[in-house]
């Protein structure tokens, strides 16, 4: 399955850390925010904080 842009549905890497191409996050956010975002998110992809949520099986429950 190819990932694609949620903004204009050009091709993303599977393995981008964000759901857009970097044309489409830099015209949103600007190129400084835009690399903090990427950045940020992919510092995060390290440490193990990021849950790719369609691989979830079962419900999250409430405790």
């Amino acid at each position: 399955m190819v990932k694609k842009c949620i903004y204009c549905k050009t091709d993303v890497s599977q393995d981008s850390v964000i759901d857009f191409c970097n044309k489409c996050g830099k015209e949103a956010w600007g190129e400084k925010m835009f690399d903090t975002i990427v950045k940020n998110m992919e510092n995060a992809r390290e440490k193990g904080d990021l849950t790719n949520m369609s691989n979830i099986t079962e419900p999250l429950k409430d405790n």
